[in-house]
């Protein structure tokens, strides 16, 4: 079992470091505000510091899931920063979607510090971090991996190295990627349904069994059909990861259409109010 510090406890965050407790390691958490914390102690057991340096000090891992580039930045570096209680040959394990930009330049001043640094973006929602069924999708040095990947194992069902530093992030920008386009259809298909006269649920009991079948239909069709959108990962964060990929997809020179096309379906949903609505509820802008 490990020392664990974890930082930033969001709907995701919070159950995460309460898999890792549950598998008997040592876990002091940390988050901005601190009421959330003293909750997760209050139902976890383990420990709960001031500050990021605080927590990270004498940890073998640091684990963080918080909102951005910036946020992630603020934990990592400065005076009160992880980095600065972490001892020479600790791990910090960073589940944050981010670019690979800040990745890779966070990386390399954990480096120059004799710290270990691996990019481990998870895809599953709340429902997986909540389950312990998460992908994560892993960049970084393999020895620092191969160090995390058991400790990462407490709420995985799949974890795999994909590459160097900032590999991690760009597998999630594909992941992203391919929900942006799935939701989509899937919202197309139920809309263009009940115009047709036809039930939903019954045509998404067959076509799931083919082809078309996804997760976002199997875990999806019934909310939208019912309009049921305050759960889920909110469109708010998918627009934030569709511009990191957008913007990644500008630097290496990809085409994205139909993720640029969704990202503006997604403004026009956050303009009807939806922000904090499960990215589903694209369905909301088509006739019914």
């Amino acid at each position: 079992m490990a020392k664990v510090a974890f930082l930033g406890l969001g709907v995701m965050g919070f159950p995460m470091a309460g898999h890792l407790a549950a598998k008997g390691h040592q876990v002091t958490v940390y988050n901005r505000s601190p009421a959330k914390a003293e909750a997760w102690v209050a139902k976890h057991g383990g420990a709960h510091a001031a500050t990021p340096r605080a927590a990270a000090e004498g940890a073998e891992f640091i684990m963080a899931c918080v909102g951005n580039d910036d946020d992630l930045r603020s934990v990592c570096t400065g005076a009160d920063g992880a980095f600065a209680g972490m001892a020479k040959g600790a791990v910090f394990v960073d589940h944050t979607t981010v670019s690979a930009q800040v990745t890779r330049e966070l990386s390399a001043v954990a480096s120059g510090m004799g710290l270990g640094f691996v990019d481990a973006p998870v895809s599953g929602g709340q429902a997986g971090a909540e389950n312990g069924v998460l992908s994560i999708m892993c960049g970084g040095a393999e020895a620092d991996y191969a160090r995390a990947e058991p400790v990462m194992a407490a709420y995985a069902r799949i974890c795999r190295r994909l590459g160097d530093s900032g590999a991690g992030q760009i597998a999630k920008m594909m992941n992203q990627i391919c929900i942006a386009g799935l939701v989509q259809g899937l919202a197309e298909a139920l809309a263009f349904g009940k115009k047709a006269g036809m039930d939903g649920e019954a045509v998404v009991e067959v076509i799931s069994q083919g082809a078309a079948g996804s997760w976002q239909m199997a875990n999806r069709h019934k909310t939208m059909l019912t309009d049921q959108f305050d759960f889920g990962f909110a469109v708010d964060w998918m627009r934030k990861d569709l511009g990191i990929c957008l913007k990644t997809a500008d630097e290496i020179g990809a085409s994205l259409p139909v993720t640029a096309l969704v990202d503006q379906f997604y403004k026009e949903v956050q303009a009807m109010g939806g922000g904090r609505n499960d990215t589903s509820s694209l369905i909301r802008r088509l006739p019914r």
